[in-house]
């Protein structure tokens, strides 16, 4: 028992299990529409843009959450309006934007003398986070979590069968664009969890996980829900007392369950 109770003695440890948690079940439940709809490279790529606005709200010793949700926020609707345009195809974008945005931030990141404070953006520092950071996460998971209970049918619909969905009147235009914008909104909660180059590991391993279990999307979103709390509260007990990154050992204790649920369908379909 003083192997699970010791390390919440520490305050800082309580803070980044609760946060972990938190950002666990938003991103597995963002996260299922998302690989549904297909759109890991999206937030692969809304990831990797969120730099530039962090380095430039440090650099101007503003609030790094705030700097990294206008840099992502405005490259998810500067990607759906770049790709209005029919010559340009929305993959493209994808591709092109965040990648300009990710070396604009390298590029600021290489004109600062203070390294240390820049490198928890990419790989995240769970344990440094404040009662205000935790407030932040907590908003932003109420806020998307609601929109997501909210329009759960109307997602469904769009994820599953964009097509007919459009057919029967649905605002499939806008539905993409606030899917991208509450996308943003999880990838700047996991920012600081788990950094710009590993949150989208956890938009999508937990529901690729589920995904091989079963079909069912509310059964995809209950399992993912359980894979990415297990990981995070695994991966910070495994970096207090292996002394790991927090957010590497958080994605490896995902990708650990992806393996058992990938070797259990493969034995049982074997037998």
């Amino acid at each position: 028992m003083h192997f699970l109770t010791d390390p919440l003695q520490y305050l800082f440890i309580q803070r980044a299990i609760m946060s972990a948690v938190i950002i666990g079940l938003l991103c597995a439940c963002l996260g299922t529409f998302v690989v549904l709809r297909r759109m890991a490279v999206v937030g692969h790529a809304l990831t990797h843009s969120a730099l530039p606005g962090l380095v430039i709200a440090y650099l101007m010793g503003g609030n790094l959450m705030t700097g990294a949700l206008a840099a992502t926020v405005a490259t998810a609707f500067g990607i759906g309006f770049l790709s209005r345009d029919e010559s340009v195809y929305e993959d493209t974008m994808v591709g092109m934007v965040p990648n300009v945005m990710f070396a604009f931030g390298v590029l600021l990141i290489s004109t600062s003398r203070s390294f240390r404070d820049l490198f928890s953006m990419l790989f995240g520092n769970i344990l440094g986070i404040t009662a205000g950071d935790l407030h932040f996460i907590i908003v932003i998971a109420v806020v998307s979590l609601f929109f997501i209970l909210l329009f759960f049918k109307e997602l469904k619909l769009f994820s599953v069968d964009p097509n007919y969905a459009q057919t029967i009147g649905m605002p499939v235009k806008l539905m993409h664009y606030g899917l991208l914008f509450f996308l943003s909104l999880t990838v700047v909660a996991g920012i600081q969890a788990i950094g710009t180059v590993l949150t989208n590991a956890l938009l999508v391993i937990p529901v690729a996980a589920a995904r091989i279990l079963t079909d069912r999307l509310k059964f995809i979103i209950m399992l993912s829900c359980v894979f990415a709390v297990v990981s995070a509260i695994g991966g910070i007990y495994f970096s207090y007392y292996i002394g790991s990154s927090s957010g590497a050992s958080i994605v490896m204790f995902a990708a650990v369950i992806f393996g058992i649920v990938w070797v259990y369908k493969f034995i049982r379909t074997s037998i």
